[in-house]
């Protein structure tokens, strides 16, 4: 099929109302578009089908995922060029055949389905995307599974992405920093936070590889119960636990947080597992952590937020992120999660925003990934490591531009004296030792 290229780049800027921001070339070899920036490569027809019958994300994820779309420059240009129209308008044409009401749009669509070719209707999904999810949402069973299909996808990956560190969270970064020591600066920052003394008691919730219950157990001297659903986070933290002979000062447990009865803790992490939770779980959430706390006691919960919506009702789960990365995951304005902890009956003493610190980091996670690409793909498949190369870049620009953010909230089980000692110290974590 002669010039692919522009036949598609006129379809597709009919479809979406605008001029697409990035050069295309297609499986015939032909290029159209704006030159000088990053080219979107269509490899294969199918990937047309896919985004006609699946319009939005997903339908541009499962063309990702399978190889059949792929990007030629920087990448993150091309996404934060494409999320405006590509990601977002083209929501607006979901049902595309049969809910187009406009004549020009569905002749247009009707030769967009021509040009993708006499092929299968509609390509099977690729066998990356998660399926026969069991149970209730966000029931234990279900969280389990949810957890399982993001996590337990090889430690020796997750080496790659995340460095020595092995933290998969946001890293709090100094100018010229490594990694490794935005890394070290953030579990540091969280402990002061916490303003963990030696014999404290610590329960990690969300605990993945371990390395916030190392730390706080090296550094200061605490008792750690960490807790995850990931049987293969529970092997490497205990094996990484007992390398360093911490054995006696650190428990790992494959558990679910609404299962921990054994308070009372001085002080609660949670980084990065709130996400899990989902809303209809936050009250319960915020209830059984306060709960699990002595009176006085510290909470720091390390969270994503999103921007809240015009109309929160109508608030949808991402669908590349729910179906490939986070099954289940919801993310909470940040006043919601504020209010949530207050409903609880904490006392919250401080929030911090650091939404510019996850971009870093995640730039620097895709760059660990495209070094050792190749090893990657031979510990993984080559879809689940274009899923997280996608995902992370892609999350790196929402950070960049405000679209979500993440949040550091402390909160205190504050006794009915009001006296919980937090004043005492102000604003202390912020003093470099």
């Amino acid at each position: 099929m002669a010039d692919a290229a522009s036949r598609l780049a006129t379809l597709a800027e009919e479809l979406l109302g605008g001029p697409l921001p990035v050069r295309l070339r297609a499986w015939d070899g032909s290029e159209a578009g704006p030159v000088g920036g990053p080219v979107l490569i269509v490899r294969d027809r199918r990937a047309l089908r896919r985004m006609i019958w699946k319009p939005g994300e997903l339908g541009l994820a499962r063309a990702w995922v399978a190889g059949e779309l792929d990007v030629e420059g920087d990448l993150y240009a091309l996404l934060d060029g494409l999320s405006g129209i590509l990601w977002e308008r083209a929501e607006d044409t979901r049902g595309l055949l049969d809910s187009v009401r406009d004549p020009r749009l569905r002749a247009a669509a009707r030769s967009l389905l021509r040009l993708a070719g006499p092929l299968p209707l509609l390509p099977r999904p690729p066998a990356e995307e998660i399926r026969g999810r069991s149970g209730g949402r966000h029931s234990k069973r279900r969280d389990k599974q949810a957890i399982s299909h993001h996590y337990d996808v090889g430690n020796d990956f997750y080496e790659i992405v995340l460095g020595p560190s092995m933290v998969y969270s946001c890293a709090y970064w100094t100018p010229d920093g490594s990694l490794e020591d935005a890394q070290r600066d953030k579990l540091d920052l969280i402990a002061r936070k916490l303003n963990l003394q030696e014999g404290d008691r610590l329960l990690d919730v969300g605990c993945g590889w371990g390395s916030m219950a190392l730390h706080a157990a090296r550094e200061y001297g605490a008792r750690v119960v960490g807790i995850t659903l990931s049987r293969e986070q529970a092997a490497y933290a205990r094996k990484r636990i007992a390398d360093e002979g911490l054995t006696d000062r650190i428990e790992i447990r494959v558990q679910d947080y609404r299962d921990v009865a054994d308070g009372p803790y001085d002080a609660i992490s949670s980084i990065g597992m709130a996400e899990h939770v989902g809303e209809v779980r936050y009250r319960e959430y915020a209830d059984i952590l306060y709960g699990l706390l002595k009176p006085g006691g510290r909470l720091l919960n390390h969270q994503i937020s999103r921007r809240p919506e015009p109309d929160e009702e109508a608030y949808e789960v991402d669908p590349f992120i729910d179906a490939y990365v986070f099954p289940d995951g919801e993310l909470a304005p940040m006043g919601r999660t504020l209010s949530t902890l207050e409903a609880a009956g904490f006392e919250v003493r401080d929030v911090e925003a650091i939404r510019e610190h996850y971009a870093l980091t995640l730039r620097r996670w895709v760059a660990n990934l495209e070094r050792e690409w190749d090893r990657a793909v031979r510990l993984t498949s080559p879809g689940r490591a274009r899923i997280w190369r996608l995902y992370m870049a892609a999350s790196a620009v929402s950070f960049e531009r405000n679209r979500i953010g993440v949040n550091q909230f402390l909160a205190v089980k504050t006794p009915v004296s009001g006296r919980s000692g937090t004043a005492l110290r102000p604003r202390v974590w912020n003093e470099k030792a």
